[in-house]
This record gives C-alpha cells, sequence and structure tokens, in this order.
C-alpha cells in the first residue's frame, strides 16, 4: 500500500476515534439532549425490540419517527444496538461514517488534481474542516450518514458509474428527507458538466421526486398535526416548499431579503473561506450544495445557519467536491500547481478550524474558538446527575428535561418536562431546565417545577447540585 493511503487510512481512524471519544464525553458530562441523542436512541431502541421506529414526541404521544423526518435509515443501526445497547454506540457510528468520507475525497482528488498525495491533502481538509467536526458533535442526527453517502455518490457520478451512483444515493435519501434535492442537483451538474443531459436530468426529476414525496405525502402521513413540525421555521417566505415556489413567483424580494440577512453572509463565510475559497473555481459542482444552504438562509432558526450545527450535513459534499474540482481547474491552467493547491487546502481548513472549530485545544489559542471547550469535562455536576438518575427503575414512565432525557431513553415512555403525564418519576436539571433552542422553555420548567412541588402529589426523592428527582406514590 502506498504511503499517501496508508496516511490516509491512518487520519480517517484518527478522526472516528478522536471525535467519537469527544462525542461520548459529552454525552457523559451531561451536554446531549433528549432532542436529538435522546428521541434517536429512543427509535433505535424500540426498533430493535420490534416497535419500528417508535418514539414519544416533546407532547407525550407515541409517533413514528417518520412523522418528525423521514430518516428510516436509522432502522439500520438495530442490529448494532444487540451487539453495543448504548447510546454512545450512535455517536462512534456516526464519527466513524463521517470519516469515511475522506475515501471518495481522495479519490475524487486523485484523479483531479493529479496525484495520490493531492488526494491525501484534499482527504485531509475534509477531516480538517470545521463543518465536517462539527456534525459529528452535534448529538446525533441520521442525516449525517448522508455525507459520506453523497460524496460517494459524487464520486461515482463523476466516473459515470450510475449505478453504484444510484445505491449510494438512495441510500442517502433515507438518511432525512430534504436530501433528494441534493441528488436533484448532482443530476443537474451531470447533465450539464459531463454532457448526458437524459442521464442528469432522469436523476434529477427522481431526486425532486424523492424529496417531495418524504417532504409532501410520507412526514404529513405520519405526523399527528397532518404536516411538517419545522413548517413554522419557514412562515416568512411561505411555510413550505410549495409556499416557497408560491413566493418566488409572487414574492421574490421576501426570498431575497430572507437569504442576505447579515447572518448568511458570515454563514457563507464560514463555509467557503476554510476551504480556501476553491469552490468558487468550480461553481457548477457548488451548486450541489446550494439546496441545503438555501434552505438553511430562508430558514428563521438562526442554528440552521451557523456551522456548529448538522444543517451542513448535505452541503458539505457539494463544496469539498467542488473544491477538488476547483483545484483540478488550476491545474489544468497551470500544470504542477495540483500539489501547491492540496497543501494551500489543509492550511486553510486547519486555520479555519482554530477559528471555528470544536477541538478544545483552540480555546487556549489566540484569536481559537471558544464554543463548547468545556463540554467534554466530566465534572461534579455530571457525576451528581448519573448518580440520581441511577435511582429510576428501568421501563418505567418518566418526564425529564433536555439534558436528562437523553440519558433516560432506553425506555418506551420518555416525556419531556413539563409534560408529565402518567410518569411517577420525574427529572429536573434546574440548572438547564428545558430544550436549550427555546427562550421561554426554561421559566416554563422553573414554573412547572415550583407548580409539582406545591401540589403535594409529589415529593422530592433526591437532590443535587441542582438535579431534582420526584416521585409521585401510588394512591
Amino acid at each position: 500500500m502506498s504511503r499517501p493511503r496508508v496516511l490516509l487510512a491512518a487520519a480517517a481512524a484518527a478522526f472516528a476515534a478522536g471525535f467519537g471519544a469527544l462525542a461520548a464525553l459529552q454525552h457523559l458530562a451531561f451536554r446531549t439532549g433528549r432532542f436529538d441523542l435522546g428521541n434517536l436512541t429512543q427509535t433505535v431502541w424500540s426498533t430493535a425490540r420490534g416497535d419500528l421506529l417508535e418514539l414519544t414526541d416533546a407532547q407525550g404521544r407515541q409517533i413514528s419517527r417518520l412523522a418528525a423526518h423521514f430518516d428510516p435509515i436509522v432502522a439500520a443501526l438495530a442490529p448494532l444496538w444487540w451487539a453495543w445497547p448504548d447510546a454512545t454506540m450512535l455517536l462512534a457510528v456516526q464519527a466513524a461514517a463521517v470519516a469515511l468520507g475522506a475515501v471518495p475525497v481522495f479519490l475524487l482528488a486523485r484523479k483531479h488534481v493529479g496525484s495520490e498525495w493531492a488526494g491525501l491533502g484534499f482527504a485531509l481538509a475534509y477531516l480538517l474542516y470545521p463543518a465536517t467536526q462539527w456534525l459529528v458533535l452535534d448529538d446525533f442526527h441520521p442525516v449525517a450518514l448522508a455525507t459520506p453517502l453523497l460524496l460517494l455518490a459524487f464520486w461515482w457520478l463523476d466516473e459515470g458509474r450510475l449505478a453504484p451512483f444510484a445505491v449510494a444515493a438512495g441510500l442517502a435519501c433515507l438518511s432525512k428527507e430534504h436530501v433528494g434535492f441534493a441528488v436533484a442537483a448532482m443530476g443537474l451538474w451531470y447533465a450539464l458538466s459531463r454532457r448526458r443531459p437524459r442521464a442528469g436530468l432522469a436523476i434529477a426529476a427522481a431526486g425532486a421526486a424523492a424529496a417531495v414525496l418524504a417532504t409532501a405525502v410520507v412526514v404529513p402521513a405520519f405526523s399527528p398535526g397532518a404536516g411538517s413540525p419545522f413548517a413554522g421555521r419557514y412562515e416568512s417566505v411561505g411555510g413550505s416548499p410549495a409556499g416557497i415556489a408560491r413566493a418566488a413567483v409572487t414574492d421574490p424580494l421576501a426570498l431575497l431579503r430572507e437569504g442576505t440577512e447579515g447572518r448568511d453572509g458570515r454563514y457563507a463565510l464560514s463555509l467557503l473561506l476554510p476551504l480556501a475559497g476553491l469552490p468558487l473555481l468550480a461553481p457548477l459542482a457548488a451548486t450541489t450544495a446550494l439546496p441545503e444552504v438555501a434552505a438553511n438562509v430562508l430558514s428563521d432558526t438562526p442554528t440552521q445557519t451557523s456551522v456548529r450545527y448538522h444543517y451542513t450535513a448535505a452541503a458539505i459534499p457539494g463544496l469539498v467536491a467542488a473544491a477538488v474540482l476547483g483545484a483540478g481547474a488550476l491545474r489544468r491552467r497551470r500544470p504542477g500547481a495540483g500539489a501547491v493547491v492540496a497543501r494551500v487546502a489543509v492550511v486553510a481548513t486547519l486555520a479555519g478550524g482554530v477559528a471555528l472549530g470544536p477541538l478544545p485545544l483552540w480555546g487556549h489559542v489566540p484569536l481559537g474558538e471558544r464554543a463548547g471547550t468545556r463540554d467534554h469535562v466530566v465534572g461534579e455536576h455530571a457525576r451528581a446527575a448519573r448518580r440520581i438518575l441511577a435511582l429510576i427503575p428501568p421501563a418505567v414512565p418518566v418526564s425529564a428535561t433536555n439534558t436528562l432525557g437523553a440519558h433516560l431513553s432506553e425506555r418506551r415512555r420518555v416525556l419531556s418536562f413539563p409534560v408529565v403525564r402518567e410518569a411517577r418519576w420525574v427529572a429536573v436539571d434546574t440548572t438547564r431546565p428545558s430544550f436549550v433552542d427555546s427562550a421561554d422553555a426554561p421559566v416554563r420548567a422553573r414554573a412547572a417545577l415550583r407548580r409539582l412541588l406545591a401540589s403535594g402529589r409529589f415529593r422530592v426523592v433526591a437532590e443535587d447540585d441542582g438535579v431534582v428527582l420526584l416521585y409521585r406514590p401510588a394512591r
């Protein structure tokens, strides 16, 4: 095996092990949430027991995971649960899967930039890319599996091998409802760049049809509210894919305003600068990232325009592939430039990682990113929470705040406090009382806790470092 391939294998293994361990430490430090690691743990746990994709939603209803997102690929993790029945298994699988995306990047860069060393350089750039690293530390999301699958699909499509492309792209579409639009964009790229209009347009039509079917038919069919629970994020631009399409015709300025806010520009720079702007040299390939980027900048939810969350999963493949093809375009103009550009990509992504990435090390570097630098530290608060949660019997219904709920999801009924319903056990972390992405949730959770205590129906079983466990005796 050549030296670049050995180094590629070592880098991918180091990424999987290092970021998998860091994600596991965040979980042990109670920095993960019922939404989303906990509800996906419950989904896999339920599927492994024969209740396909069942979970408890935020309102306390038993629903199919498909009512929230079309990501049936998560069912494939059920056999792994039998061997490793713990939430950290999901985190390890996510880190390993994302690490494997370095392989198609290596193959693509070796082909277009001209050497295995260049391939190694771009594979390292992919692993160093801030968005890639944050992806595996933002709890667990099945859409993270789309990143390596779309990269593999891009490689097969670039090779003109449509059968393996269809397999990889089809699996990617099973990771979230909107991924089909990224596949559709790949089809348009193939039609225009490879002058294969018939095949390319067929791919585009199939990808778009998969996304529309998942978004407009499957999710509403399973949803208790007969619609996407996330439609509210797009109210200002139509509230649904169909509404956005109408707005594009009737009020295009609304789309333009929503997509050009200050945070949108910063988001674009955080995606492009760590790749040294190379995707701009292959604009047609870069458009394969456009569906994901557009969905994010049109959303009213600020977390969607940040590289710290999983919302970049379907954009990373297009941006990295475009960076490789952009480097290939430079090499064609200036033979011999490929190796230099690959080194520039590595340096740029490393610098981008310092400024934007999640590694705790960067918090000690001047101008380094400090977000999350303590999230991996298992302190006394986490130890207190673990001791208290150990008092709750297995299998019983429980109501818990978000960070505690991530550790209580291996049961059929897990209610999100302040929803209590039939739960006789209630666990509340008063220091982080509820969902981190809802401004009024902590206020509501604290008020609900006061009401429970005042009602006399619950008694405090244990309390330590702000973590309170209540129990309701049988009447």
